[in-house]
This record gives C-alpha cells, sequence and structure tokens, in this order.
C-alpha cells in the first residue's frame, strides 16, 4: 500500500491522502485471513455456518464458538478474529436486554444490526482505541411485522442488509456457489446440504475441521438453534458425495481433452 509506513496508521484519527483509515483497512484484511463463515436468507428463514479448523485433535467440540444466540429471535455470527467478535456479542446481548428492559418487548432486527454497528464505529473513532478485526452477521426475526433479515456489520461500522452474504478468506467462492445454486430461493432445510458443501469446499483438506451451523426459521419457531447432529451428518455426507462427483467429471473432462490433443 502506498500509504503504508508514511505515518497515516500510527492511529485511527488520521486519513490518508486517498481518505482512508489504514487502521481499518488492516482490520479488514484480518478478517479476509481467517475461517469463512456464511449466512443465507432463506424462503422461510436464515441459517448461518462456519467451518472452523481444529487446532488439537484434544479439543472438545463446541470449543471457540463462532455462532453466538443474543436474543430469543437473533444471533450473531462471527467472522475473524474470535476474541474481538464476541466482545460485539456481548454488546449485542446487552442491547437486546436493555431494549427489552426499556420498551417492554424484544428489540427489532434493524435497531439491533445499529446499535452494533455504532459500536463497532466508535473503536474507529479514536486514537487510543483499534478497530474490531472482526465482521459480524446479524441473524434475527422481527416479530412485529413477521420477517426475517440478515445484515453484516463490517469493521468500519458500515452494516447492509444481504439475502446472502460471507466473510473470511474464503468469501468470494462462497458468494459465486450461492449465486451458482440460488440457495436464497430455497427453505434452510433444503439449503443446509449445501451450505455444508460451500464450507467443506472452503476448507483446508489437510486439516480437521468442525461444523458449526444455526438456523433461524419457520421449522425452530423463529427461535436461534443449533442445527441437529443428525441433520449435519447427513449434509456432510451428501456434501462430501457431491464433491467426488464433481472431481469425477472433471478428471474425465481431462482426459476426453488429453486424447483429443493426441487424434490431433
Amino acid at each position: 500500500m502506498a500509504s503504508s509506513g508514511a505515518g497515516y496508521d500510527f492511529s485511527t484519527g488520521t486519513y490518508t491522502p486517498e481518505g482512508r483509515i489504514m487502521q481499518v483497512t488492516y482490520a479488514e484484511a484480518a478478517v479476509n485471513r481467517r475461517a469463512t463463515t456464511v449466512g443465507i436468507h432463506c424462503t422461510d428463514g436464515i441459517i448461518m455456518g462456519v467451518e472452523k479448523v481444529k487446532v488439537s485433535k484434544m479439543l472438545c467440540d463446541g470449543t471457540n464458538r463462532q455462532l453466538f444466540t443474543v436474543d430469543r429471535h437473533a444471533a450473531v455470527g462471527i467472522g475473524g478474529l474470535v476474541p474481538d467478535g464476541r466482545q460485539i456479542v456481548n454488546r449485542a446481548q446487552h442491547e437486546g436486554n436493555s431494549y427489552l428492559k426499556q420498551y417492554g418487548e424484544i428489540i427489532s432486527p434493524e435497531v439491533l444490526t445499529e446499535r452494533i454497528a455504532t459500536y463497532v464505529h466508535y473503536f474507529t473513532l479514536h486514537g487510543y482505541l483499534r478497530p474490531f478485526g472482526a465482521t459480524a452477521i446479524v441473524s434475527a426475526y422481527d416479530t412485529r411485522k413477521k420477517r426475517c433479515q440478515l445484515s453484516m456489520v463490517e469493521p468500519s461500522g458500515e452494516s447492509f442488509r444481504y439475502k446472502a452474504c460471507a466473510t473470511g478468506k474464503g468469501k468470494a467462492a462462497a458468494k459465486t456457489e450461492i449465486e451458482k445454486h440460488k440457495i436464497f430461493d430455497m427453505t434452510c432445510r433444503e439449503a443446509i446440504p449445501y451450505l455444508v458443501k460451500i464450507l467443506h469446499m472452503l476448507g483446508d483438506e489437510n486439516k480437521d475441521h468442525e461444523l458449526e451451523i444455526c438456523w433461524l426459521c419457520e421449522e425452530t419457531g423463529y427461535v436461534n438453534k443449533m442445527v441437529p447432529n443428525d441433520v449435519k451428518e447427513s449434509a456432510l455426507a451428501w456434501a462430501i458425495q457431491q464433491l467426488e462427483e464433481e472431481d469425477d467429471d472433471d478428471s474425465d473432462e481431462d482426459e476426453d481433452d488429453d486424447e483429443d490433443t493426441g487424434a490431433q
């Protein structure tokens, strides 16, 4: 980067000549080097998933979670540095409890996302703070409007609503697969195998992984819950079979190309 090392990255209170805050750029780069977290707004609700690398075979299942329930009808998925993300989750839980205590009703998705974004943005305003090296995917159900909403809060404090979104090192490939199969036009149960396939495809084959998937949909009564293990296992078996068949098809195509080249 042209501005790196020129004194513009010492503080979040300093802009580069191009109008960027370098500390925010570094935070986004930290997120893009971590595991891929995906959220998809389906026809009957929202699913979120992440395939975490197990750094040790002695770790207990469920360690170092990245998908959290922050309210009865809301969840936050973390991409990037998990310790940073937990601070965002704690804030989201506090905002949900505070809103319920003050107004006597469950916080709406719009308000929850806006308050999380404001909190994240605050850490880009002062030189004695650093931006969060984490992105938050917010999945929530609006009890008044009777609809779900999927949003993502960037390290800069920007927030957008999505049909589907992804963050992490495999976000571009994940978005391509989601658009290719139009997963957002499926129900949550139908979409889970495709989500597992995407996460498994983007994972490192040489490392052990643990799938973490949650859903908030009509089937769960619009309460955020972790997907049952039997559903995950059947989806994983289907995903592995599909990927093996695709590999075989690619091998056959390569052999046909070689034969055509030899004939010429």
